[in-house]
């Protein structure tokens, strides 16, 4: 798979694109990650990408010239926007993108970027949460990371994506390893008992409280979708 980044901080991806599940999925030539630095198709000797709004002001905003010459240099691939105005990034976004052959990812900067990039020159926008950043390029990392841990022989348990949280609408039931006592603190005894019949019982109950408490808003959609635990 090919992901494009366009942004105008190609070097803020160097480290975080070298190490851990993207890393090994550079490596194993699951995954190509594409930086293009949008400056090289800025405006004029200065490589101009932004300027102030119509209408007036603070800011500036991003000019759509430079990512319509940058977006034309991929070629055919789904474009996505980060923008606090999108749709909020979920499991099932991520699921999607991970069965394309190519996503493009438009990082915004400063006080935003022309609508007409909106309306015209990208695929979908979306949104890393109901905040904002100084830019897209943390969200851009994000669904790179989100998507190649979906590529098959990245993750070295597949079946290990297919049981964790928001599948199947629930949150992940609570996870332990050794020591089976520490400080005082244990684990759930059913935990240690080898009856796999009864381990499963209680991490579905454990996905259902989880969720209940923590997401109501999860729980009650997967109420009303009936959806098997």
């Amino acid at each position: 798979m090919r992901i494009a980044v366009v942004t105008i901080f190609p070097g803020f991806f160097t480290s975080p694109l070298e190490v851990s599940i993207v890393g090994r999925a550079m490596a194993a030539g699951a995954l190509a990650v594409e930086l293009v630095d949008l400056r090289e198709h800025g405006l004029g000797r200065h490589r101009q990408v932004d300027d102030a709004p119509f209408g007036g002001g603070p800011g500036m905003v991003m000019m759509i010239e430079p990512l319509h010459a940058a977006l034309s240099s991929l070629g055919a691939t789904h474009r996505i926007l980060l923008t606090p105005a999108g749709a909020p990034l979920d499991q099932e976004m991520l699921d999607r993108w991970a069965g394309f052959d190519a996503v493009t990812l438009v990082c915004g900067r400063y006080e935003g970027i022309d609508e007409r990039v909106a309306e015209h020159l990208v695929d979908e926008e979306v949104s890393l949460g109901d905040f904002v950043l100084a830019g897209g390029e943390v969200a851009a990392l994000a669904v790179i990371e989100g998507i190649a841990r979906l590529l098959p022989g990245v993750v070295g348990n597949p079946e290990s994506t297919g049981r964790e949280s928001f599948r199947g609408g629930l949150l992940e039931e609570p996870q332990y390893t050794r020591p089976a006592e520490y400080s005082g603190w244990t684990v759930p005894e059913v935990l240690l008992s080898g009856d796999h019949a009864r381990i499963e019982e209680w991490r579905r109950r454990q996905r259902m409280k989880r969720t209940r408490e923590r997401r109501p808003d999860l729980f009650e959609d997967f109420q009303e979708r009936g959806d098997p635990v």
